[in-house]
Order: C-alpha cells, then sequence, then structure tokens
C-alpha cells in the first residue's frame, strides 16, 4: 500500500511574477529532474509561466516551495493551483511558448 508521501500526486500550476526572461523555465526543468519529478514547463504570453508537476506528493509538494522563490533572478513570484489530477506524463521538458 502506498503512504501518502509516495502517493502519485499531478497537479498544474500558473507561477507569475518576474518569472521570464530570469531562466525560470530551465530552473524548473533541472529542479523537478533533481526531485523526481514528471510534467513540463512553458511561458505564456501573458508574461507568467505554465507547468505540469507529476510525482510524489512530498515531491511535488517540494517544487510548488520551491517555485514561490524561483531562480536567483526570479521576484514577486505566485503559484496557482490551475487543475489537480491532471493528465501525467513521463519525463520532463520545456514546452514552445503559447
Amino acid at each position: 500500500m502506498a503512504t501518502p508521501s509516495t502517493k502519485i500526486r499531478t497537479l498544474h500550476v500558473r507561477i507569475e511574477g518576474r518569472v521570464q526572461g530570469v531562466g525560470y523555465r530551465y530552473w524548473t526543468e533541472q529542479t523537478a529532474l533533481a526531485l523526481g519529478i514528471d510534467g513540463w514547463v512553458r511561458n505564456r504570453r501573458d508574461a507568467s509561466v505554465e507547468a505540469l508537476f507529476s510525482g510524489s506528493q512530498g515531491a511535488v509538494a517540494e517544487m510548488l516551495d520551491r517555485c514561490r522563490s524561483g531562480p536567483r533572478l526570479a521576484s514577486a513570484v505566485v503559484v496557482t493551483v490551475l487543475d489537480e489530477d491532471a493528465r501525467a506524463v513521463s519525463g520532463f521538458e520545456i514546452l514552445t511558448t503559447i
């Protein structure tokens, strides 16, 4: 039986603030890979970043916490969960801007 920390959780999130032009997507990819999270990240034309994170509950919670500060040059970051239990993907990639 899976424990709460190993149960898979998938979140679709939007990250706002100074998150474009500061390496946020690349930082997100590296952080997600380090935490063992699958999913994707992309810029949006409204100056936000959108991502899908899928992994253990503990890893996804840690990813959300880290996204609130982001890389060194990011600031005023707000993380909003758009959808829980979104469709999971395998691996992690940077998608094109929408």
